[in-house]
């Protein structure tokens, strides 16, 4: 029996089969990315003093260029706030009344908050799922001693 093929592929591979399973290799770089860099090899240091000195002169463009090559966007900062310990679900209801309180007091953004409580959150349940198998062995353990 045939099997059914992409028409526009032709009779080349089947359908939702990729010609090549194994996928890109690790590090594999794009053609077109190899030819761009060819082409400026030996050129970065000449192409670099050119934006600088167009930033320089006032081209916007290349000071905005320039500043982001130096100062790259932020995208994480360390936190540092007075976060109590969370060992149980009372513990972590703690913290997250720290975390808003430092939302409130302007030491943490919501957006910082926000990703202190998800980690919280996993924690808990992490707590949560510790705790039923404990009480689970423990009801198991109790029901081997009764038989």
């Amino acid at each position: 029996m045939l099997e059914k093929t992409d028409t526009k592929q032709g009779a080349r591979f089947r359908m939702g089969q990729s010609g090549n399973p194994s996928g890109r290799p690790r590090g594999a770089r794009n053609k077109a990315t190899l030819a761009v860099e060819a082409l400026l090899d030996g050129e970065a240091e000449a192409l670099t003093r050119k934006a600088i000195e167009r930033a320089l002169e006032g081209d916007t463009t290349a000071l905005r260029l320039c500043l982001d090559r130096l100062l790259p966007p932020r995208k994480d900062r360390l936190v540092s706030f007075a976060m109590p310990l969370i060992e149980n679900a009372d513990g972590a209801a703690r913290l997250m009344a720290a975390i808003l309180a430092a939302v409130a007091a302007g030491e943490l953004t919501p957006t910082e908050a926000s990703e202190i409580a998800r980690l919280v959150e996993v924690f808990a349940k992490t707590l949560e799922l510790s705790e039923f198998e404990a009480r689970l062995v423990a009801l198991e353990q109790a029901e081997e001693k009764t038989r």
